[in-house]
């Protein structure tokens, strides 16, 4: 079942599920942020990395390189390059409940501007700051903006706890507290 925003902010006070937590939808002069009808809206933060193929023929997850991308800390946005892509960090830290399972999609305002947000389920019992992979499928760079509203998580809880967590299964990805390259 979808939550509502009750049940979401009742869970960021009570099991701290979402820190900073905007118990409202904030969207005067921003991309929206914080609470939405059945999720919340993610901030992203001002820390990139930018991908930059100099040199490289391919991108293997098996063996990944981070030679691939350049830091970048942005100031106020990151003008993403045409036809280019680039991680990014939550301004949230997100604690999953057991019982809770969600799926993320990007803000429908970068969607009609050529960008294509990916972020993969937070399972349950996840914890951390989310690392979120951001296309420009467009042929013109576009402005991402640093603490704005970039994607929105819907939260689905289950009547029963799993029984083996992401947590349990010691989750490669579990607890990240900077963007995170792929890893095997």
């Amino acid at each position: 079942m979808i939550k509502p925003d009750s049940w979401i902010a009742r869970m960021a006070k009570e099991a701290k599920m979402i820190e900073p937590f905007a118990a409202t939808q904030v969207k005067e002069g921003v991309i929206s942020y914080g609470v939405s009808s059945y999720g919340y809206d993610m901030r992203i933060s001002d820390e990139f990395r930018v991908f930059s193929p100099d040199g490289m023929s391919e991108i293997d997850p098996k063996k990944f390189n981070p030679a691939i991308f350049k830091d970048v800390k942005a100031k106020g946005f990151l003008l993403l390059g045409p036809h280019s892509y680039a991680l990014g960090k939550s301004v949230e830290y997100f604690r999953i409940p057991r019982n809770v399972v969600t799926a993320c999609f990007g803000k429908s305002t970068y969607a009609r501007c050529g960008v294509v947000v990916n972020v993969t389920p937070f399972e349950p019992e996840w914890e951390g700051y989310v690392t979120i992979s951001i296309s420009n499928t467009s042929s013109l760079p576009v402005k991402i903006y640093c603490n704005e509203g970039i994607a929105q998580v819907l939260f689905f809880e289950s009547d029963e706890a799993c029984n083996i967590s992401y947590a349990d299964r010691k989750g490669k990805y579990q607890s990240q507290n900077d963007i995170t390259h792929a890893k095997i």
